[in-house]
């Protein structure tokens, strides 16, 4: 840790904020002068008053850490880039396009990496009316099943969240252009299917 550093980047976010030293230092139960001496580099704030530092501020922990909040690499968002993230507490699904961090529950998300979908996670897709009709014969247990399926296309994706003790089928809307269907297993991690 570089106190001036982090001393530097914690007076910006204060000034951010709109926030006075004495501001600060009254939400975090110290004296302004211990506020002063960080943002100073004299010091840095105890290891214990980070998480309240990074909940005041709307900052990452690790980034506080660090003492940077550089922007990550520009990436364009392409659908193509699309990526799928999963909380392991509470389930959540999230998507993204670019770079940066995804955290839910305390928990850096990593992406899910898809493969080819095998015999255990094949589908069937019929074409009726103007929607995709997708079948499937994968275990819809508790512990076991699909947890979503989306359709990326070109231009935008779909996503439909499947539960345990569903029915094995869904419908979606044909989109134009073609796309890959995923599908995310509990056990198993994520597939995909050319349509």
């Amino acid at each position: 840790m570089d106190s001036k550093q982090i001393g530097e980047l914690l007076a910006r976010l204060r000034k951010e904020q709109g926030m006075t030293q004495l501001q600060v230092a009254e939400a975090l139960h110290v004296s302004p002068q211990a506020v002063s001496k960080w943002e100073r580099g004299k010091g840095c704030p105890d290891i214990s008053m980070l998480p309240a530092l990074s909940s005041i501020f709307g900052v990452a922990l690790g980034r506080l850490l660090m003492g940077d909040l550089a922007p990550e690499k520009t990436e364009v968002g392409n659908m193509k880039r699309l990526k799928f993230y999963v909380c392991p507490d509470c389930g959540n699904i999230l998507t993204a396009t670019g770079g940066g961090e995804l955290h839910c529950c305390g928990r850096k998300l990593e992406p899910l990496q898809a493969r080819p979908a095998d015999e255990a996670h094949a589908v069937t897709v019929q074409e009726i009316e103007e929607d995709w009709y997708v079948t499937f014969s994968h275990p819809m247990e508790k512990d076991h099943y699909f947890r979503f399926a989306a359709y990326v296309a070109t231009e935008r994706v779909l996503l439909v969240r499947l539960y345990p003790e569903q029915g094995g089928e869904f419908r979606i809307p044909q989109l134009r252009g073609g796309g890959k269907l995923y599908l995310c297993c509990s056990r198993d991690g994520l597939f995909e299917v050319k349509m």
